[in-house]
């Protein structure tokens, strides 16, 4: 089912977490929340959009990590529901788009539920103190060929990074539902 994410709820403080990645290593929320921010993106495996934009989204986080902007990936899906998604899969995706940034697992679905991802991919902008400044998509391409393309999520970063606040103006992100358990 294709869905666009929620308005940004500028301000709205993120419950910290602690997830592990496909190997098994845990990492916080908290830690990963630098001096200049946290771009955190739910994203899958299986998703269309999150396919179409994978080499985009791993050359924008470089891009910002190499800024000083941290970025995480969350994969909140059912991967009993969705085999597509689980652990090990989840290593071979992220080996394919050779993503510089952590892709934790959601085991429980509990960040996904608190954070209020609706699909994949979901984008998250937090400046330095954990409060959401952004809520949007990764560029203006969306899933077409990306020429001359507006990197929102890179611009939004820098803007969260140097003035602790995000862009008025944001274009929701659109994709595939997240799978919830028992749906």
């Amino acid at each position: 089912m294709l869905l666009d994410t929620p308005t940004c709820d500028f301000g709205w403080k993120a419950p910290d977490f602690t997830l592990r990645d496909p190997y098994g290593t845990s990492f916080t929320m908290l830690d990963n929340l630098g001096a200049k921010g946290l771009m955190i993106a739910f994203i899958c495996n299986h998703c269309p959009y999150v396919q179409t934009i994978g080499d985009r989204l791993a050359q924008d986080a470089r891009t910002l990590m190499a800024e000083g902007i941290n970025v995480v990936a969350i994969m909140s899906n059912d991967y009993r529901y969705v085999p597509q998604d689980n652990p090990e899969n989840m290593k071979l995706f992220a080996k394919k788009f050779n993503f510089p940034f952590l892709y934790l697992i959601d085991q429980n679905q509990a960040v996904g539920k608190a954070y209020g991802a609706v699909c994949t991919p979901d984008f998250f902008g937090l400046n330095k103190e954990g409060a959401l400044q952004y809520r949007g998509r990764l560029d203006d391409a969306a899933r077409g060929t990306p020429k001359n393309r507006v990197p929102e999520l890179v611009n939004a970063a820098r803007m969260i990074a140097e003035t602790g606040k995000g862009p008025e103006g944001q274009t929701p992100s659109i994709g595939c539902s997240i799978k919830w358990s028992g749906s």
